[in-house]
């Protein structure tokens, strides 16, 4: 009788494909499905854009004037793309992809190198982690947004994986079995890389970086008293790479350009934290619920991870466990920006490789502990992902979708969402089977991959539609096309179609004055519509429409 063959490994390594495959979709496809959304994508393209046209890699412009509301990696990132023609979405939004990649591989690292005997390397910890990141809401929004937020979230995961490889060469953070404590070999290394990867992050947005970084270990000192290990990260060798990676360009900018300091510094750093200047005051909790989103559809992962903190409290055993140094590191940003009186979500984007960290290794932990276990939390995924496909349909039936496509009637988007929610609820039975069957890999692996699937078909069905109001890309396309760009005026727009317009007409649309005599087409508001019906100088029907702009033709004012 020919023995049964082993399919263990090969479908262990299939399961290993699925998640890879997931995150390059999650991250890297269909990066132009979209025009540049909001009032930061057009200006953080534009600036990077200029710097490729003009070869000025030291001071940031927008509309040919200085702007210092942000450092300069972002820019230089993006205007590599540029340099290669890629189109500008792609160019403008590459960088980020990158980071996400890169901050993916750091936490898979950190989990091979502290939980590498759990699961068998790759597929216990340190698989699950770089997936749950890469398939969050967060990751995938962050990944495909033209903003600095992700290129800094992803210089302090690298520093941070560099901080955790000097403690624990240092014999302060417990190592998954092999590797052992007291490793000397590569210890300046991993100084110099912590330094040199801060360094980035301070080009990336800020002091910030040395703030979350430095405040997250004085956090875990506060907890283990291992302040001797921690000093090791205040060597003069990683101060030099920092200073060496990021005080060039801030000494060449402030000689060119003596405002500087003070407008990026004072205002846009000072400013934001201690006052609500630029108006993004919110409750102290806001980051509770943003969290929770940003996780999705893995939030429930945090449950195993909280028992699992609670566990080595009640046992008394974190002193060198990694997992209070990785929880530190994702407290701390939270606790910092909850105390400042500007937040937007973005801010606590650094907390959110550490906190698929722990998830996996929470989870992981949980589904050996029985099936009882196994089961519940797939089932609250399992639940996640019906409550998404509930979500989805209520969203796609507000969706204007006659401006994008006059043949998707009510019906035809009540049957597209049903379909949504059935999917969503066979996703929600697999995962859940696959709990019951003791295959926990096979649960997040079918949910990565069903997330990757519904990004793709948001991509190549929903994204299109949303583009047509949302973004200013489909207006200017049609305009270009049809119209005479010098008489084409905006008229009480938001920043966001402003900033939007202009950068895809490649300068700024004046705003139309009514004492303006000539003819002239106005892209504005409905609001700025009864306006100019109420002057008089209206009679007809509109020439376009979207969502939020209406294209009012003007004819000439009577003599």
């Amino acid at each position: 009788m020919n023995p049964t063959p082993n399919n263990g490994p090969r479908r262990e390594n299939a399961l290993l494909w699925m998640g890879a495959a997931a995150i390059a979709v999650s991250l890297f496809s269909h990066l132009g499905a979209i025009g540049f959304l909001g009032p930061d994508e057009p200006r953080y393209a534009w600036i990077a854009r200029a710097m490729a046209a003009t070869g000025d890699w030291v001071t940031p412009r927008l509309y040919g004037q200085p702007w210092f509301e942000k450092p300069v990696l972002y820019y230089w990132a993006a205007a590599v793309g540029f340099l290669a023609h890629l189109p500008s979405e792609w160019a403008a939004r590459l960088p980020s992809a990158f980071a996400a990649l890169a901050a993916a591989v750091a936490i898979g690292w950190l989990g091979r190198k502290h939980y590498g005997d759990e699961g068998d390397s790759w597929r216990g910890p340190a698989g699950l982690a770089p997936v749950i990141f890469s398939t969050s809401v967060a990751a995938i929004g962050f990944a495909r947004a033209a903003t600095p937020d992700m290129l800094f979230s992803a210089s302090i995961a690298l520093a941070m994986a560099s901080a955790a490889t000097v403690l624990r060469q240092a014999g302060t953070l417990r190592a998954a079995t092999g590797t052992g404590y007291g490793e000397r070999r590569g210890s300046s290394r991993a100084v110099i890389s912590f330094g040199a990867f801060l360094g980035l992050g301070v080009l990336a947005k800020g002091p910030a970086a040395i703030l979350l970084a430095g405040g997250a270990i004085a956090l875990w000192v506060l907890a283990t008293k291992q302040w001797r290990a921690a000093l090791q990260l205040a060597h003069p060798l990683g101060i030099a790479a920092c200073c060496l990676v990021a005080l060039p360009w801030y000494i060449a900018c402030a000689r060119r350009n003596p405002d500087f300091l003070r407008i990026f510094i004072l205002q846009h750093n000072f400013g934001r934290y201690l006052t609500p200047l630029f108006h993004h005051r919110q409750p102290f909790w806001f980051f509770g619920p943003v969290i929770l989103m940003a996780l999705l559809p893995w939030t429930a992962l945090l449950w195993p991870a909280a028992r699992e903190g609670l566990r080595l409290w009640r046992g008394k055993s974190w002193n060198d466990s990694p997992g209070l140094f990785f929880a530190c590191w994702a407290v701390f940003p939270v606790l910092f920006f909850s105390c400042s009186q500007s937040k937007l979500p973005g801010y606590i984007l650094p907390a959110i490789p550490p906190l698929a960290l722990v998830c996996a290794v929470g989870a992981f932990r949980a589904f050996r502990e029985g099936r009882t276990r196994l089961v519940a939390l797939c089932a609250a995924l399992g639940v996640t992902w019906i409550a998404l496909g509930v979500t989805a349909l209520v969203f796609a039936r507000r969706i204007p979708w006659s401006s994008y496509n006059p043949d998707y009637t009510a019906s035809v988007v009540t049957i597209w969402s049903a379909v949504v929610v059935g999917i969503s609820i066979a996703i929600a039975a697999g995962i859940s089977t696959a709990g019951f069957r003791r295959r926990p890999v096979f649960a997040i692996a079918l949910g990565a991959v069903s997330v990757a699937a519904a990004l793709g078909g948001m991509n190549l069905r929903v994204l299109p539609a949303v583009d047509a109001f949302s973004s200013a890309r489909r207006p200017a396309e049609f305009l270009q096309a049809d119209r005479r760009p010098d008489r084409i005026f905006t008229y009480h727009l938001e920043r966001n179609w402003n900033y939007g317009l202009a950068f895809y007409f490649q300068r700024e649309l004046p705003e139309w004055s009514p004492a303006d005599p000539e003819p002239a087409l106005v892209l504005t508001t409905p609001q700025g519509y009864q306006e100019i019906r109420a002057l008089g100088r209206f009679h007809g029907s509109l020439d376009e429409a979207y969502v939020g702009v209406l294209y009012v033709p003007v004819p000439p004012a009577p003599r």
